[in-house]
């Protein structure tokens, strides 16, 4: 994970306690789930889309949208609530993001997104959870 300190800081066993395997996986072993499979792809109630692991507001249901990929996108996150790093794993160069109060593994945002902003955030279903409004 990423060097810098966050907001909330538990340790390997700590968020295995708190994580399913799957979960803990992709949240904080930058795992991908399957395309398609996740619960939150083809979603549409309006919310907040909140970190899996620690429950800080990301994204709001109005910047959601269908991208056809398989996991949940959006155009935008809410202000300050990610971090972007550069990932060069699996043969490709792509900017990975990252919950900004406890450093999770959320997916990836790419420049190929269909609204004005331009950008899509790619999300892996198992690293949000979903509050309605």
């Amino acid at each position: 994970m990423n060097k810098k300190p966050f907001s909330i800081q538990k340790s390997e066993s700590e968020w295995r306690e708190n994580l399913n395997d799957d979960q803990f996986n992709v949240l904080r072993e930058k795992g991908t789930e399957q395309p398609f499979t996740g619960k939150y792809n083809l979603h549409s109630e309006k919310g907040i889309y909140t970190c899996g692991a620690c429950n800080f507001q990301l994204f709001k249901s109005d910047s959601k949208f269908d991208s056809g990929c398989g996991w949940p996108s959006f155009d935008k996150a809410q202000e300050g609530t990610v971090e972007y790093i550069r990932d060069k794993s699996s043969g490709m160069i792509r900017v990975e993001i990252i919950c900004s109060n406890c450093g999770s593994h959320l997916g990836h945002v790419f420049n190929d997104g269909p609204t004005e902003t331009g950008q899509r955030y790619c999300v892996n279903s198992l690293s949000i959870d979903f509050q309605k409004k």
